[in-house]
């Protein structure tokens, strides 16, 4: 059996691990390529763009693929609907593994918002200095604000970006102690995330929720109508055994 993992995450890694140790399930990852130096997972690995949804079908057909799991990040809307339309129509079976969202707690000062174009204009009253946790890509959302920039990302960022910006290169998990130091020692007035989920990176709102910051969340894209869904690795590995 031959199973291509669409990953990039924590739990694709995980997963990968689970179906290629013990079993003789034949496993290829796939990554994006859009990180310098990613975590390589155990398996085969294969990385780049498919070309969209006729390369991948091509590349599911060829390569004798009898099983796709869409372990991409939360965020990765484009490729997870090309992976159900690519698994349709090569007649697949597809499953989306997709760590629950965070939830807030009591305490948490929260801003739900559907893009990052309105968690710029969400910006407004809320202080001068922001702490970005979005990522390297889609800054140019932010470029036109006034405020003073923090971007937390793995790789340097692409421009445009906001004029007052400083970067920060720096990879998760991250700890409670580091983000209540990271927000005091640069005087952040407001967070910027997306709901990633997963606790790689949860510590940031804790540390903001003591320090009474307001948070703005962007909420995660749906996963494709009709695409069933597993919330742990362990879930989607059992899913691909059965």
């Amino acid at each position: 059996m031959h199973v291509l993992i669409l990953g990039g995450t924590t739990e694709a890694r995980t997963l990968a691990g689970l179906l290629h140790t013990g079993t003789d399930v034949r496993v290829t990852s796939s990554l994006a390529g859009r990180v310098a130096s990613p975590r390589l997972p155990e398996g085969g690995v294969r990385i780049g763009g498919f070309g969209g949804v006729d390369g991948l079908v091509d590349w599911v057909r060829e390569h004798g693929v009898d099983a796709v799991i869409d372990a991409t990040h939360p965020f990765a809307e484009r490729i997870s609907f090309n992976a159900a339309r690519a698994a349709a129509t090569a007649h697949v079976p597809l499953l989306a593994l997709r760590r629950p969202g965070w939830v807030p707690v009591a305490g948490d000062d929260w801003r739900s918002v559907a893009s990052l174009q309105e968690a710029a204009g969400a910006l407004d009253g809320l202080g001068d200095r922001v702490f970005l946790t979005t990522g390297r890509l889609g800054l140019a959302a932010f470029a036109d604000r006034p405020e003073w920039f923090l971007v937390r990302s793995v790789d340097a960022p692409d421009a445009p970006m906001p004029v007052r910006t400083e970067v920060l290169l720096d990879r998760g998990p991250f700890t409670l102690e580091g983000e209540r130091e990271l927000l005091h020692r640069h005087r952040v007035d407001v967070l910027v995330t997306k709901d990633s989920g997963g606790a790689a990176t949860a510590p940031k709102l804790t540390a903001a929720r003591e320090a009474g910051v307001p948070v703005v969340v962007v909420r995660r894209p749906p996963v494709p109508e009709g695409i069933p869904v597993a919330a742990t690795p362990q879930e989607a590995a059992a899913w691909a055994l059965s």
